[in-house]
């Protein structure tokens, strides 16, 4: 009978008639229309029946496959895409197993149009959005599979290049079905990540280096960007990590960060696409990975280091995120690595890898460069703190005494040295404060000026060039470029501004310190070009800047000082940096004695540069900066008119207003204990020069005191007298720890109790001489009556309405 019902196509079901009813005979016909609007509307009213329909839609496309019935195989697909798109009910669940079921059929078959259909199919079914979630559903087939296409290697690259973008479209559709639906499989778990993402940037890679079109409108390096970029903006907070950590394994297993170019491309979809408030985490996850990869080869660092200065510079403000100090640390850490490779010539001494100095040379450029990047994106008081932080990573001398790493010596630390200032003067450049007290405070003012002292004349020339981009802040630095005699300073066009109180306070702390250091650098022998422009720049500025009348005399005195250095007969000093210091004198005070607008103040100045040009103009920047420079065989002969009058000076000054006596007080060389420990050759033997600022320190009053005599046993004696005192202070400390230990509470008690009770009593007796009785209205107390007692303030009582 159940034969019979089988061979009779009245008696089968109604639903097995509707599906085959759309048909056609002839495949080429395409779906029959009419019929397929008579199957979707009875789905509609009977949609128990839909799981029957799907079911035996796919045991015809199952069987249509097997036979190589293509054309039925698209009518079918047809057929379900229309389905799904009609029902929207709770059946549609049953419905979707078995489309599903088709979709993989397609999926595993060997024909490059079947897997191109199947996954079309797939993507209109994940834009639906449905009304029940699905318990029992699994998409791993789907992400697996999606991403072995991304890879194919199909003979004609016309096909390949279908297959791979079917794959990349295929991933969309799993991530937009996916991850917002909490009961699926987590899309952002490290198993699928690992296989999405990787896909992903090999297509990226692959056509953007090709530059092979698509057979769409649609370029493959294009759909595959805009499906990175999705996946990347439904990234959360938590999924982060698993989104980027790919991203690094990819770059790492194709030696892509050597290129750099990839690599930058890469993290800019990242930085662009991800919320702004997860930056952060990027930056993170990057320095994570430059720590990870400290013995790599210095290519690969730089490249790492090299996107991370790019994501920096993309996010704004806030990139960096809680742990400021940490990214600092970690690129200061690179620099510190990197001295050591470059010394030693290998990064790892286990492993043959082996390193150049070229290349080192480039990964320090990149990560100074980094780490000026990631200062522009700090607010102004971080950078402060950035600024102190990288200042107490350089190996100073008497300061941070344990200088070197075992590897590389004293040769690694100078090195360091340069590396970390050169990194200072990038957030240097970029700081901006109208406050001096805030911008070189003491904790950062005074070792910086200890690095002047240094006998590298590179270490000299970068902490020169950190002193004028802080405390130029109306971008002057650029018309004092050049040391030369400047007849008219109006063409300069200065941005001056009236000396705030703040910068007097500053110059009244830290001036002194300023000088003597600007005076010390000229003691040096090994100084150029270069260091003297600096100083003039930086002599300058403090006039423009930092200027009222005090200083200004300090600065003329310091101009002064400076020419009597170079006339003594100093063996320290060549006959060209003499020379060098007389063309910066002449320089100097040209340009201040036309800031300060003193008539008779710029003719003598004048007067003295021209008698210069006539008689000694090897005495001027023009000759003694020129290349090669002009000097004469010696100056013996300098003295009288061609050198700047102090006393002139001083009239024609005191004459406007100027102090006097303090344009009297000349420079007093004294030494200081700061500088006895501001190491040169040798700790003990620095000497430095500082201004005296009080008349009552001249040279007379000096020789009238007697100097103490320093010998062997004084020196022995005091150390011996430190270390007893350190003992004393040891053991008193020793001892009070014991007794809190020890003591009774009752005793320890009895003992607090005693301080407290001595300390009412004290403040007793302070309220008793400071309470005083009211006066009476005649002004003195009645005959005969004893004044009373007056009342404390905080006893009184008084009215309602007198209390507020």
């Amino acid at each position: 009978m159940y034969g019979v019902c089988g061979c009779c196509g009245a008696l089968r079901p109604r639903y097995k008639r509707l599906v085959d009813n759309i048909f056609p005979e002839d495949p080429e016909d395409g779906l029959v229309k009419a019929n397929m609007e008579k199957l979707t509307f009875y789905a509609l009213s009977a949609p128990e029946k839909l799981d029957r329909i799907g079911a035996y839609l796919s045991e015809r496309l199952s069987r249509d496959v097997a036979r190589n019935r293509y054309g039925y195989v698209c009518i079918a697909m047809e057929a379900l895409d229309q389905l799904l798109m009609a029902c929207h009910c709770q059946s549609i669940n049953l419905f979707v197993e078995s489309f599903l079921t088709m979709v993989r059929k397609l999926l595993e078959a060997d024909k490059p149009n079947l897997q191109i259909l199947g996954t079309n199919s797939f993507v209109k079914f994940a834009n639906i959005e449905e009304d029940t979630a699905s318990y029992h559903r699994s998409y791993d087939f789907f992400v697996s599979r999606f991403s072995e296409m991304c890879h194919s290697s199909y003979e004609d690259p016309d096909v390949r290049t279908r297959i791979r973008m079917a794959g990349i479209r295929g991933l969309q559709g799993v991530v937009r079905k996916t991850v917002n639906d909490e009961l699926q499989a987590n899309i952002w778990d490290p198993q699928h990540m690992d296989q999405i993402v990787p896909s992903l940037l090999f297509n990226l890679q692959v056509h953007v280096e090709s530059g092979s079109p698509g057979c769409d409108e649609e370029s493959p390096a294009e759909l595959t960007e805009r499906c990175f970029r999705e996946l990347l903006g439904r990234a959360a907070y938590g999924n982060i990590k698993n989104a980027v950590k790919p991203v690094l394994m990819h770059l790492d297993n194709h030696s892509l960060w050597e290129g750099k170019s990839f690599a930058v491309r890469c993290f800019r979809i990242i930085m662009y696409s991800i919320q702004s408030q997860h930056s952060h985490l990027v930056i993170q996850q990057l320095l994570g990975h430059l720590d990870a990869n400290s013995k790599s080869s210095a290519t690969v660092r730089s490249g790492i280091v090299e996107v991370l200065s790019d994501s920096a510079v993309i996010e704004a403000s806030g990139s960096v995120g809680p742990t400021v100090l940490e990214v600092f640390n970690t690129l200061l850490k690179q620099l510190r690595l990197s001295v050591d490779y470059e010394l030693t010539g290998s990064c790892d001494p286990y492993d043959s890898n082996k390193t150049t100095t070229d290349q080192e040379k480039q990964l320090q450029e990149a990560v100074i460069k980094t780490i000026g990047s990631f200062a522009n994106t700090l607010p102004i008081y971080q950078r402060s703190e950035v600024m102190l932080f990288i200042m107490g990573k350089i190996p100073i001398p008497g300061i941070y005494p344990a200088l070197g790493s075992p590897n590389t010596g004293l040769e690694g630390s100078r090195m360091i040295q340069v590396m970390l200032l050169k990194s200072l003067l990038q957030v240097a450049e970029c700081y901006e404060s109208s406050n001096m007290l805030t911008a070189l405070p003491s904790s950062f003012l005074e070792p910086l000026l200890s690095c002047t002292l240094m006998e590298d004349p590179d270490i000299r020339l970068l902490v020169l060039s950190i002193l004028i981009s802080l405390i130029d802040r109306h971008q002057n630095t650029h018309k004092f470029t050049l040391l030369s005699i400047l007849s008219d300073i109006s063409v300069l066009k200065l941005k001056v501004e009236k000396c705030s109180r703040q910068d007097n306070l500053f110059m009244k702390k830290h001036g002194h310190r300023l000088y003597r250091h600007i005076f010390l650098a000229c003691l040096e022998e090994n100084s150029g070009r270069s260091h003297y422009e600096a100083l003039f720049t930086l002599l300058a500025l403090l006039s423009v800047e930092l200027a009222n009348e005090e200083v200004v005399v300090d600065l003329i005195r310091l101009a002064l000082a400076l020419q009597d250095l170079a006339l003594a007969n100093d063996e320290r000093l060549s006959l060209y940096n003499r020379c060098a210091v007389h063309a910066l004198c002449a320089a100097y005070l040209s340009l201040i004695s036309q800031l300060t607008t003193v008539p008779a103040f710029c003719q003598h100045i004048h007067e003295v540069i021209e008698l210069r040009q006539k008689e000694v103009p090897n005495l001027l920047p023009e000759d003694v900066f020129s290349d090669p420079p002009r000097i004469p065989a010696s100056l013996e002969g300098v003295e009288g008119a061609v050198l700047f009058q102090q006393c002139k000076i001083t009239e024609v000054l005191g004459g406007s207003g100027y102090n006097i006596e303090r344009l009297n007080t000349p420079f007093t060389p004294q030494i200081t204990d700061e500088d006895r420990l501001s190491r040169r050759k040798s700790i003990v033997d620095t000497i430095s020069m500082q201004i005296d600022m009080d008349p009552r320190y001249s040279p007379d009053t000096l020789q009238k005191s007697p100097a103490e005599e320093i010998t062997f046993e004084t020196l022995k004696n005091a150390m011996v007298d430190n270390a007893n005192d350190e003992e004393q202070e040891k053991e008193k400390r020793r001892l009070l720890v014991e007794r809190f230990q020890t003591a009774p509470f009752e005793d320890l008690a009895a003992h607090c109790g005693a301080k407290s009770s001595l300390l009412q009593s004290k403040l007793d007796q302070i309220f008793e001489l400071t309470i005083r009785p009211p006066p009476s209205p005649s002004g003195s107390a009645s005959q005969g009556q004893t004044p009373s007692r007056s009342v404390p303030v905080y006893e009184m009582k008084f009215p309602d309405l007198c209390v507020y």
